[in-house]
């Protein structure tokens, strides 16, 4: 691991300001950062760490929405949202290990847009909307590839608004030792329509399958899924899986959140 220096402030303010050194980047729960040092992929002279700035914490919900803090841990989420968005929760309370779950952060990981993670689906599923510290960016325009988002240089993830759906689940078929999905689906039924999210199977990253939403917009049954197939091109394949596998598992775990949400 490179040596470098870390800076704890306590508010967005004072971050943001930290943030402005060079070579200066900030520090969430440090689960994707933290090995990435260590592997020496990565070597940022200064480390500006989130964890003690309360007002990028916490959940608030209402009118039809609940809006997450950057800095709110996966546990927090997990028993935060089990009331106003249980299928939220439930992939909250199913990242990694208790210890990355009570050390991650739900503005770290779309930040990182790990092309396997788990919350990026949700957002994008949801509609949700990313509040950083200078703008409100929409789930549609936030990812833009593998590990590559819309924020810019010095930008930070203070919270997350997602609209509450009808109905909505996410199941994914995990790679069983790190517990990031070989593929995950994301399905959510809203009134003017479904939106289906998947993670984990693009070598573009998380993705909307349309021709399943417009299906089951017209018809949220697993029925309506029948002979929809995506192509292997552009998938992921590795020694977990071919991009033809993840293909499969797409249809299939789509039909599964289909089931789960009822």
């Amino acid at each position: 691991m490179y040596s470098f220096e870390i800076e704890t402030p306590t508010s967005l303010a004072d971050a943001l300001s930290a943030l402005g050194q060079d070579e200066a980047q900030a520090l969430g729960g440090g689960q994707t950062l933290i090995p990435s040092l260590k592997a020496r992929l990565a070597s940022p002279a200064v480390l500006v760490s989130l964890a003690k700035i309360d007002e990028i914490k916490g959940i608030t919900a209402g009118d039809g929405t609940v809006t997450i803090g950057g800095g709110t841990t996966h546990a927090a989420v997990a028993a935060g949202v089990a009331g106003s968005y249980p299928a939220l929760a439930a992939l909250a309370g199913n990242i990694g290990d208790p210890a990355v779950r009570n050390r991650g952060t739900i503005g770290g990981s779309l930040a990182n847009n790990d092309p396997a993670a788990c919350y990026p689906a949700a957002v994008l599923a949801s509609g949700a909307t990313i509040v950083t510290n200078t703008r409100e960016i929409a789930a549609d325009d936030y990812f833009q590839g593998m590990f590559t988002t819309a924020l810019e240089e010095g930008e930070i993830v203070t919270a997350v608004t997602f609209p509450i759906p009808e109905k909505a689940a996410y199941l994914k078929f995990e790679q069983p030792a790190s517990r990031f999905a070989l593929v995950g689906v994301f399905v959510a039924k809203y009134p003017d329509g479904v939106r289906v999210a998947v993670t984990g199977a693009s070598e573009s990253g998380v993705f909307r399958w349309t021709e399943a939403e417009a299906a089951l917009s017209a018809d949220f049954s697993v029925a309506a899924l029948d002979g929809l197939s995506l192509p292997a091109e552009g998938m992921m394949g590795d020694l977990h899986g071919s991009g033809a596998y993840r293909a499969h598992l797409v249809a299939v775990m789509t039909k599964r959140a289909v089931t789960a949400a009822g």
